[in-house]
């Protein structure tokens, strides 16, 4: 007799006892995006539900996040002024130096991660001090530049670092700095492998951080690279990063398995903005059931290999799981 594989799919209870991967809601980063000011809550136009928001604005959606069993956030900010090298990136009272300290005072309960990288922060969008001659990111002057912003945020109260600009010898530089500074218990989640990808457009819109000119293929991975990719996130385990990250994710699935089958560190996916907005405008057409198909991605990261998953869609996702 052939095999009856649908025997095990007939009963409903037994369906959830054999299934394989499961979501939960503390699998889950949130991102924020930060600005000076009061009172702002600006929703970004090309990601409906996300918003620019002021401090003030962060520690009431803070509320709503715990209220949903969500505890784990990520930061970027958008400050005032920007200039050639990111200074607001690496100032004490920075925006993300100053959101840390209130977030951390309000809500002591949130882990609190910070993305470090000066793409928010210069006046040109690069991610790092430039070279002149190059036209490029100066890897090593940006290295130095990193420590003083890791050592920042961790001095502001940040439970995990998280290093987005791929410069090499990024994690060496900030686990040195760190340590140097009596902060070797925070951790390091690296975007170990970040390819120069399309999907980000509308993070851009909400970051403001479009580079002036040229693109960051100079530092970002070539989307067609799978080899390359795993030398990247190993070379980072090597440096000593504890957690491993690829982005974007919905393209990427061949890469977060091949990393999850190369190295036993936890491993991170950012759900980055255009995957978000595609599902987003996809539901506004009315050509997908858009909850459905939410958690169907979702699952697809997990079946993957992520423990991590960063997303916009984490609210909406613990709505769903919390019923």
């Amino acid at each position: 007799m052939f095999t009856r594989f649908r025997r095990k799919r007939l009963n409903p209870v037994l369906r959830d006892l054999l299934q394989e991967t499961h979501l939960r809601v503390d699998d889950f980063i949130y991102p924020l995006f930060i600005r000076s000011g009061e009172g702002i809550k600006k929703e970004v136009d090309s990601m409906p539900g996300v918003f620019q928001m002021s401090i003030d604005e962060v520690l009431k959606e803070c509320e709503v996040l715990k209220s949903l069993g969500i505890y784990s956030i990520i930061l970027f900010g958008i400050p005032e002024v920007k200039d050639s090298v990111g200074s607001d990136a690496m100032c004490d009272h920075g925006i993300i130096a100053s959101s840390i300290r209130a977030i951390k005072e309000a809500h002591p309960d949130m882990f609190v991660v910070t993305d470090l990288c000066f793409c928010e922060y210069t006046d040109h969008g690069h991610c790092g001090v430039l070279d002149p001659i190059l036209e490029t990111v100066d890897n090593d002057i940006t290295l130095t530049n990193l420590q003083k912003q890791a050592v920042i945020h961790a001095k502001s109260g940040a439970d995990m670092i998280a290093p987005s600009g791929m410069m090499d010898g990024m994690i060496t530089a900030i686990r040195e700095g760190l340590d140097s500074e009596g902060y070797s218990h925070i951790p390091i989640m690296s975007y170990s492998t970040k390819f120069s990808s399309a999907y980000y457009g509308p993070f851009r819109d909400v970051a403001e951080s479009s580079p002036s000119f040229g693109d960051r293929r100079s530092y970002q991975m070539n989307p067609a690279n799978r080899k390359e990719a795993i030398l990247e996130s190993m070379a980072d385990e090597a440096e000593g990063a504890d957690i491993l990250m690829v982005k974007p994710a919905l393209a990427y699935l061949d890469i977060v398995r091949d990393i999850k089958e190369n190295s036993s560190l936890p491993l991170a996916v950012y759900n980055v903005s255009g995957e978000y907005s595609m599902l987003k405008m996809a539901a506004k057409a009315g050509v997908i059931d858009y909850e459905k198909v939410m958690i169907e991605t979702m699952i697809g990261f997990k079946r993957a290999g992520a423990d991590i998953i960063i997303s916009y869609h984490a609210k909406e996702v613990a709505k769903l799981l919390n019923k």
